[in-house]
C-alpha cells in the first residue's frame, strides 16, 4: 500500500496539483511564498516517485518468504525510480549545458559590441529600448541606448534594479530548476500552467525590488515603455523576451499589493508539509519491515 500511496502521490503532484495551484490567482501577491511552495510540490513529486523503489524493497524484505506479487510491484516499482532518475539527470545535463553555452556565447559578444561599460552594465549602440540581463559567475545588466533615451531617471532605475534583482536572487536558477523538474514529467502529466505561474512569480519577485527602490507608479511606467523589449534566449528581460509571463498581469499584481500575512505563512506550512508526506511514507515503510 505504501508503494502505491507514493506512485499515486507523485502522480496527483506532477499534474493535478499544479493545475489546481495555478487557479489560485491570490498566491501570487505573494511571491516569495509561492515560489517555496511550487519548489515544494515540484520536490515532493520527484521525491515520492525516487522513493517508491525502496519503499517496495522494504516491503520485499520484511517478509520471510516474498510472494511473486511483491516481486513483480517491486520490479515495476525499482523501474518507476530509474526511469525517472534517469529523465531527471538528462534533463538537468540538457538543460544546463545548452543554458551555459548561449549565455557565454552571448556574454562574449556584449563585451565586444558594448560602446559604455560600467562595472557590470553594459549599454549597446541600438535605438529600440531593450533591458535584459545575462546571469552567472560574470554577469551583466544591458541595456539599448533607445532605453537610456527613453526613459527619465527613476524609470532607468527601476529597470536597473529589476535586473540585479534577478542577477541577486538568482532568478535562472530558480527558472533553470523548473524548466528541468518540468521537462522530467512525462509530457501527459505535464502543467503547462505550473511554468507560466512560475516565470511570472520570479517578474513579480524583480517588480518588486524595483518598487522598493522607485515606487509603484514609475516602475509600472518603465514597464509600460518597455514593453516591446525583447531580451535573446537564456536571458532574463524586464519585459518580454526571456519570460512568458504578460504584463498586464505583472501591472496588476503591482497595483494589488500583498497579501494577508497569515495567507503567506500558510503558504510556507504548506511546502514544508509537502516534503514531509512522501519522506514519512517512504520511513513508515522501512519501519514496517
Amino acid at each position: 500500500m505504501t508503494v502505491l500511496a507514493l506512485v499515486v502521490l507523485a502522480v496527483l503532484l506532477a499534474g493535478p496539483v499544479p493545475r489546481a495551484m495555478a487557479r489560485q490567482h491570490t498566491l501570487r501577491r505573494s511571491p516569495r511564498a509561492a515560489l517555496v511552495a511550487w519548489q515544494s510540490v515540484s520536490l515532493a513529486a520527484i521525491l515520492a516517485a525516487l522513493a517508491a523503489a525502496p519503499a517496495a524493497a522494504a516491503r520485499l524484505l520484511g517478509e520471510d518468504r516474498p510472494m511473486p506479487v511483491h516481486v513483480v510491484v517491486t520490479g515495476l516499482a525499482a523501474l518507476v525510480s530509474a526511469l525517472m532518475l534517469a529523465r531527471l539527470l538528462r534533463s538537468g545535463h540538457r538543460i544546463g549545458t545548452r543554458l551555459r553555452a548561449l549565455r557565454a556565447s552571448h556574454l562574449e559578444l556584449v563585451d565586444i559590441i558594448a560602446h559604455h561599460r560600467d562595472g557590470r552594465v553594459r549599454v549597446l549602440a541600438h535605438p529600440t529600448p531593450t533591458a535584459y540581463c545575462l546571469p552567472g559567475r560574470q554577469a551583466r545588466v544591458v541595456l539599448s541606448q533607445g532605453t537610456l533615451d527613453a526613459l527619465p531617471e527613476p524609470q532607468l532605475e527601476a529597470v536597473v534594479a529589476h535586473e540585479r534583482a534577478h542577477l541577486a536572487g538568482r532568478h535562472d536558477l530558480l527558472l533553470e530548476y523548473f524548466t528541468v523538474i518540468h521537462e522530467t514529467v512525462p509530457r501527459p502529466l505535464r502543467c503547462e500552467a505550473a511554468m507560466e505561474e512560475v516565470r511570472l512569480l520570479v517578474e513579480a519577485l524583480a517588480d518588486r525590488a524595483s518598487v522598493r527602490c522607485v515606487g509603484t507608479l514609475e516602475t509600472a511606467r518603465a514597464l509600460v515603455t518597455l514593453a516591446e523589449s525583447r531580451a535573446p534566449e537564456a536571458a532574463m528581460g524586464a519585459a518580454g523576451g526571456g519570460t512568458s509571463a504578460p504584463l498586464p498581469l505583472r501591472l496588476r499584481l503591482l497595483a494589488a499589493g500583498s497579501v494577508h500575512p497569515a495567507l503567506t505563512a500558510g503558504m510556507y506550512l504548506y511546502a514544508v508539509a509537502l516534503l514531509v508526506v512522501p519522506v514519512a511514507l517512504l520511513a513508515a515503510a522501512w519501519a514496517s519491515a
